[in-house]
């Protein structure tokens, strides 16, 4: 991959975690009150069959397996145990690339440097910074689901790397897949837990249709394509920009403050971002080939 593409990959990719990061400040304004998890399988369960029929393409033999374990960990898992307040769920996830790091060191045998290191830590720092005036209180239930979701996140990022995707199926297929895993996952516990919503407005429509459409088909298939086409490390850096969306829009949409250390905040995290990104001719990272169908 030369500069060029390497930089365009990494633009795209950018978008996923910028337009997830909206999906708090979408959650509180536009749905239903205390009812995350109906909102994270309304997010998955609908995209992943819309690309499924579309994309026609079905796993067979391990993959199926495979898909399951993927939607499991990229989207069920995942979805379940990050609805926390926006700038908690964010100081906690900020230490995935350290764990991706170390999850690409054992499953797919890539090193890491020093510079990636300072990196993760002036990344954490911009987290730090971004978040340093929010309100929301930490308990130790939900520093445990945060871990999990964040252990799920990076786990979910290896191994799709590791994996790549079946010969013969589109990315798309492949985005849908897991989405649907996923929602699968989610619906009866999200049944369970907070049953059918009742008395829809059309904002609530609008902001379910937004997370569905944006948040899960966009976000998800761009955010797949840069496991595929980059370092599994760079990627998980790129997650840091879902903060610096969610601080913006809230100046932006919900007149909240944006201070001089949140603004110092983001640019270290964009520098951070700049500092992990390898240079496109020295770029060393496992670059597995597209998995053989499996077939019984």
């Amino acid at each position: 991959m030369n500069k060029v593409q390497q930089i365009k990959t990494i633009a795209l990719t950018a978008i996923a975690p910028i337009v997830w990061g909206s999906t708090y400040i979408v959650t509180t304004e536009a749905l239903p009150p205390d009812s995350p998890l109906i909102a994270s399988t309304i997010r998955s369960l609908p995209a992943g069959v819309i690309l499924v029929l579309i994309s026609r393409a079905w796993p067979t033999g391990l993959w199926w397996l495979r898909m399951a374990v993927l939607g499991f960990l990229n989207i069920g898992l995942f979805f379940a145990a990050t609805y926390l307040p926006g700038g908690t769920a964010s100081m906690v996830m900020s230490i995935q690339p350290v764990i991706v790091m170390i999850m690409s060191w054992y499953l797919l045998s890539t090193r890491f440097s020093s510079q990636q290191l300072i990196a993760s830590g002036l990344g954490i720092l911009g987290v730090g910074l971004l978040v340093l005036n929010s309100s929301a209180k930490l308990n130790i239930e939900g520093m445990l689901t945060a871990i999990l979701g964040t252990l799920s996140m990076a786990l979910g990022v290896v191994l799709t790397k590791k994996w790549g995707r079946p010969t013969g199926m589109t990315m798309l297929g492949f985005t849908g897949w897991q989405l649907l895993f996923g929602g699968i996952i989610l619906l009866p516990v999200s049944l369970w837990q907070e049953g059918v919503p009742t008395q829809l407005t059309s904002i609530n429509y609008l902001g379910y249709g937004y997370l569905s459409l944006i948040g899960a088909i966009l976000g998800y298939f761009l955010w797949f394509r840069g496991i595929e086409k980059l370092p599994p490390v760079t990627v998980s850096f790129l997650g840091f920009l879902s903060s610096v969306s969610a601080c913006f829009l809230g100046y932006l949409i919900l007149n909240q403050t944006l201070t001089w250390p949140q603004l110092l905040g983001a640019l270290a995290i964009l520098f951070s971002i700049m500092l992990a990104t390898p240079r496109s001719s020295a770029q060393t990272d496992h670059q597995p080939q597209r998995q053989t169908v499996i077939r019984n």
